[in-house]
């Protein structure tokens, strides 16, 4: 929400011009150049000129090494921040500089910043500022945790005065909810949820409780509703349910209450004897005998066994793991391609239906196994059911975004692995070469035999110098397997990338209307939102589309060539 008038830059200068007639009195710096006051006076100005600006791959590339460090959010009135126009800048770059440096000590932080040397009040300002890097994109100079433990610290540093400050952020926030990228809904929703679980979950919610007869793809609505589901994750049901107590008409956002949905809870005879070898622990040999001899010939394979299985690892995560571990072969020999894969988290998806977040945690677990593909999480998350629920729900953008950071962490590591062996490898062969011309020097000197007591030291120098050979053979030869692993990842990485975007072409080649559409357009308040369904659908799709680009860019650009010619909608660009 950064002004439209004047840019950074613009505004910096308008100020300091407003300073220089006031003659350079501010309250918020210290004065050493007084000391220097005539040699300025006295010194000769020198003109800038703006060199040209980058575009396209070298702009992203600038942006990445130059990051600009502050993009202003401008969430309340001029009027609440009472100081004089350059002051806002001095104090800016003060809380800036006191994140930067503690970022690893979160109450040195909280304590510092409430502290500025400055004669006024600053608590909007503060505010301000530490949105403004929350929500900076394509991502924050620190984790978000960082800045929600810092505004928790703050609340509690000044119970009188920064909670009401936050809280009239967030209104002003939600206000314009339809205006927000994507991406800073999803931390706003992340962060809201985590701050309300450290003050017993206490909000007033009846203030919003409006968004219960808007339609249920306004965007407000869903921010309601997502950060309800989130605060259940780090609490329960039921405790919810009672902090919304005055506002009883939003328990009709609530997900369903429950656990699982077990399809054979009632009736199956081929699950109660799955159920009873696994808990008899028979061979993985012995079950897939089993099930080819008994369940497959009767179809329905990958429903018996995967809804078993899932329910002998519902108790907790550590039953799943367990279940994933021993019995992760009998998933694979069942789901080996890209079509049964989709079924199985389909599967999945049906078992947990009341728990999205057991759903998205096991699909993660069984990506993490190799037992799902990264490209068939991309078929399921396009498939229609989930297409319907791209403007009305987090879960499908959930797991795919989990997918996508699956794989960008493998690339990730792979790399640090390989730049690690790479220095092990020069480490070795300056190790070897070092012995070998060790071992020349005392094997001759001037030409002339080494004496018999020295034999000893040549043997020991000879039993160092292949050791090092022996050990830069084996990092070579890691080194070679690490290789192989990053271009098989980085080839379906470019495969998940291609299939992902021309899902996303043909899904909005079919909703988009004839006419183009400005991707942030739409303006809506709390009163009056009449956007329609497919116009939302639209507006979520291609914000999510944008988010996704935009975070995983430097991924992107290799395959730009081949998205261009083949895969990109104009939307796209615009988008």
């Amino acid at each position: 929400f950064e002004s439209n008038d004047k840019d950074f830059l613009e505004d910096l200068w308008d100020r300091i011009q407003v300073l220089s007639n006031n003659g350079w009195k501010v309250d918020s710096v210290p004065k050493p150049h007084l000391s220097f006051e005539s040699q300025l006076v006295s010194g000769k100005s020198h003109p800038i000129s703006c060199p040209e600006q980058p575009s396209g791959k070298e702009k992203h590339k600038a942006e990445l090494k130059y990051p600009r460090r502050l993009h202003r959010l401008n969430i309340f009135p001029p009027d609440k921040v009472e100081m004089q126009p350059i002051d806002r800048f001095v104090v800016e770059e003060y809380l800036l500089d006191v994140l930067l440096f503690f970022n690893g000590s979160r109450k040195e932080c909280a304590s510092y910043m409430v502290g500025l040397p400055v004669p006024f009040r600053y608590e909007y300002l503060m505010a301000e500022t530490i949105f403004s890097q929350l929500l900076l994109l394509p991502q924050p100079p620190f984790k978000p945790l960082y800045y929600t433990l810092v505004i928790i610290d703050l609340c509690k540093a000044l119970p009188g005065a920064f909670p009401s400050v936050v809280a009239g952020a967030l209104r002003s926030l939600f206000d314009r909810i339809a205006d927000m990228d994507m991406e800073c809904r999803t931390r706003l929703i992340l962060w809201f949820s985590h701050h309300l679980s450290n003050f017993q979950y206490f909000w007033p919610w009846d203030d919003w409780a409006f968004v219960k007869d808007l339609p249920k793809w306004a965007p407000q609505r869903v921010f309601v509703q997502e950060v309800l589901e989130r605060e259940i994750r780090l609490s329960y049901w039921d405790k919810i349910k009672q902090s919304i107590e005055n506002a009883p008409e939003l328990e009709e956002l609530l997900p369903p209450k429950g656990g699982p949905c077990f399809k054979f809870e009632d009736d199956g005879e081929l699950s109660i004897e799955l159920n009873t070898m696994v808990r008899g622990k028979k061979t993985v040999r012995e079950i897939i005998s089993w099930i080819e001899e008994n369940v497959i010939p009767v179809n329905g394979a990958v429903e018996v066994v995967i809804q078993t299985l899932l329910d002998i690892g519902s108790k907790s995560f550590t039953h799943l793991m367990t279940v994933l571990e021993r019995y992760g072969h009998i998933i694979s020999k069942l789901c080996p391609d890209q079509d049964t894969q989709v079924m199985l988290i389909d599967e999945i998806s049906s078992y947990w239906k009341n728990n999205t977040q057991n759903a998205a945690i096991t699909i993660d677990r069984m990506m993490g196994y190799r037992l799902i593909s990264n490209l068939a999480i991309i078929i399921w998350v396009f498939l229609p059911f989930n297409i319907s629920q791209f403007h009305l729900s987090d879960h499908p953008w959930e797991i795919l975004r989990n997918a996508i950071n699956k794989t960008y962490n493998r690339i990730s590591d792979l790399r640090k692995e390989i730049q690690s062996l790479e220095k092990n490898v020069a480490l070795a062969e300056r190790t070897n070469s070092e012995y070998e011309a060790a071992q020349a020097m005392l094997g001759a000197m001037d030409g002339e035999p080494v004496q018999a007591e020295r034999s000893g030291r040549m043997k020991r120098l000879k039993a160092y110098a292949d050791r090092a050979k022996g050990d830069a053979i084996s990092v070579l030869e890691s080194l070679e397997a690490k290789e192989a692993l990053l271009a098989r990842a980085l080839e379906e990485n470019k495969a998940l990338f291609i299939s992902l975007y021309k899902n996303f072409g043909n899904v909005l080649t079919e909703r988009l209307p004839p006419v183009s559409m400005e991707v942030d357009g739409q303006t809506v308040n709390r009163t009056n939102y009449n956007t329609g369904e497919q116009v939302q659908w639209c507006l979520s799709t291609l914000g999510y589309v944008k988010a996704l680009t935009r975070q995983y860019a430097t991924e992107i650009w290799p395959h730009m060539e081949r998205l261009e010619s083949e895969v990109f909608h104009p939307l796209f660009r615009k988008a």
